[in-house]
């Protein structure tokens, strides 16, 4: 990985700003960051501030309100209104500021947006345009610390894109189709990880023993005690005939509650998200989902049930690193 710049060019005559930086990360996740306001809470403000999505409904036609929430608890209101959305490639919109119901003040300048994304391999451009009806307007936003106040969030994006291509790559370089067993314990993952390899005579693959500490959490995750920091994330241990287990760490400490039953799954990984979501919902009718399918920290597409038969089952798309 190498580090990016971010890059400001000012053309005051023709009242615009064009912001371009270059992330380490493939397409799929650098438009979801942008596009997704859960992720968007998580590097959009530069820090002591940050973001509070309250709605967004991302479409054209559509609107994200949110507001920037300073050290001492402060709120300033934006509001951003989608008028063209090419998926994965460009999207315009108007910015302004507003209050916690979306009313655009009009004290402060209204400014148009065009976000280009353009892919190479795995590094993603993106390109930003803000155009101001007049001069003096950009110079205002200027003098409000835009310039610090982006490149300081563009950096944030550029710490969760690097963390979440890295755990990308190290739970599945590839997108093929397999099925493995998937245990859970009580903080004894290791340990009982250590043994089956000593019986099977097997081997650590993938990521091997991976930590809480090893990984950076979502927002919004409850803070971890050093104890639980050292405990599995994920374990995978390669047996018999090349099959494959894998495990984590479920602590009472983190609000599990295992027992006999709900300590193993079946872990089916299909090859796409929409057989990932036909086998889900198969096996759902008549059972109970756990876990609604979603997008997930550790780059995948993720949900879990029971099925009528009170069978466990996990199903896991990890999109592939090349994608």
């Amino acid at each position: 990985m190498t580090n990016n710049e971010t890059f400001f060019s000012k053309d005051l005559p023709n009242k615009k700003l064009t912001v371009t930086r270059a992330f380490n990360a493939p397409l799929d996740l650098v438009w979801k960051a942008w596009t997704d306001s859960e992720i968007l809470d998580q590097w959009w403000a530069p820090k002591p501030y940050r973001a509070e999505t309250k709605k967004m409904d991302f479409r054209e036609g559509g609107y994200w309100l949110y507001c920037m929430v300073g050290p001492t608890n402060d709120h300033a209101w934006c509001r951003v209104d989608y008028i063209t959305i090419q998926p994965k490639k460009t999207i315009t919109s108007t910015d302004a500021f507003c209050d916690e119901k979306g009313k655009i003040n009009t004290d402060f300048p209204i400014m148009d947006w065009r976000k280009e994304f353009t892919a190479k391999d795995n590094t993603t451009s993106v390109r930003v345009e803000v155009t101001f009806e007049k001069e003096a307007d950009m110079e205002t936003i200027i003098k409000m610390g835009f310039q610090e106040g982006f490149t300081a969030g563009l950096s944030n994006l550029d710490q969760y894109l690097s963390a979440q291509f890295k755990l990308r790559q190290e739970l599945k370089p590839d997108n093929k189709a397999r099925v493995t067993s998937y245990l859970n314990f009580n903080g004894k993952t290791e340990e009982a990880f250590n043994f089956y390899k000593k019986a099977f005579k097997g081997e650590f693959t993938g990521v091997g023993l991976q930590r809480f500490e090893d990984i950076e959490l979502p927002a919004g995750h409850p803070p971890m005690n050093d104890a639980d920091k050292k405990l599995i994330l994920h374990a995978e241990l390669t047996i018999l005939g090349g099959y494959v287990l894998m495990a984590t760490d479920a602590p009472e400490s983190m609000g599990f509650k295992l027992q006999q039953g709900n300590n193993m799954h079946i872990n089916v990984e299909p090859e796409s998200r929409e057989e990932t979501q036909r086998l889900f919902e198969a096996l759902a009718a008549g059972g109970t989902v756990t876990m609604p399918l979603e997008d997930m920290f550790f780059g995948a597409y993720f949900g879990s049930l029971t099925d009528k038969y009170g069978i466990n089952w996990m199903f896991t798309f990890q999109l592939p690193a090349d994608h």
